[in-house]
């Protein structure tokens, strides 16, 4: 499996803050059926920045230890970029990092509790200059929650995005599950990822979320093939987004 985003770099932002964090994170990883993992430190959000760079060197640092002492891991190189409205012009100066650090998705964070009112501007001129934004862990955005519609906008024009594994196997409560399960079935996710931060209480649970996804629908929307097309540059499985219909008092009334 691929996971496309996991704060496993240590001592860069709230994930593992030792070495020692990290090597139990990959044992993890491993033992969970994880073979390539994008390292994608938050950026740009307010408390910290991961310059591209210090990112590239740490991933070669990690990738030196993977090598030594021989785990079947690959570690690439990302960012979980805030959005911010200079994003594009931070992009053409080098200093974003995509996903894997060659290809042209960029895996960008909305604030927890809302939708920017410039959110559709930044991301459509990201896509304008040739990026293609994944938005993280709508199904825990609680302004989304209320209103899926805010984020079937975005991805009718374009954008994709990534529940967290922990979501859909219901480690967040099942209201979260079902919004996540709902999302993947509207075609308003496209990935899973772990979004691990260490081993104990945000792990990976890649496994038991594909085990939720196929006892719920018998298959994974298709979430696996996107992770490992992204790493090799190939097309998505893709569908087009359907609108989460309004529910109760509301949904009676605009069926009117």
């Amino acid at each position: 499996m691929i996971d496309i985003h996991c704060h496993i770099l240590p001592g860069v932002d709230d994930g593992p803050q030792k070495q020692s964090d990290t090597f139990a994170m990959l044992a993890q990883a491993i033992e969970d059926g994880v073979t390539d993992i994008i390292a994608t430190p938050h950026h740009r959000n307010r408390k910290y920045v991961n310059d591209k760079k210090d990112v590239l060197a740490d991933v070669d640092k990690l990738n030196s230890f993977i090598k030594e002492h021989q785990l079947p891991i690959t570690v690439h190189p990302g960012q979980e970029v805030r959005i911010y409205g200079e994003i594009v012009e931070d992009a053409q100066r080098d200093e974003i990092l995509t996903l894997a650090g060659t290809t042209k998705y960029v895996l960008v964070e909305l604030p927890s509790s809302q939708v920017p009112a410039y959110t559709e501007r930044v991301l459509y001129e990201m896509m304008v200059a040739g990026m293609i934004p994944i938005i993280a862990h709508p199904e825990r955005n609680s302004a989304i929650v209320e209103d899926p519609g805010k984020l079937f906008r975005l991805i009718n024009q374009g954008a994709l995005s990534q529940v967290t594994a922990a979501s859909v196997a219901g480690d967040f409560g099942k209201k979260i599950q079902r919004f996540s399960m709902e999302l993947l079935e509207h075609h308003l996710a496209h990935f899973m990822a772990s979004d691990a931060h260490d081993t104990e209480y945000r792990g990976f649970a890649m496994t038991k979320a594909l085990k939720a996804l196929h006892h719920a629908h018998d298959h994974d929307f298709g979430v696996l093939e996107n992770a490992a097309n992204l790493l090799k540059g190939d097309p998505l499985f893709l569908n087009p987004p359907v609108e989460i219909k309004p529910k109760g008092f509301w949904s009676k009334i605009l069926s009117r």
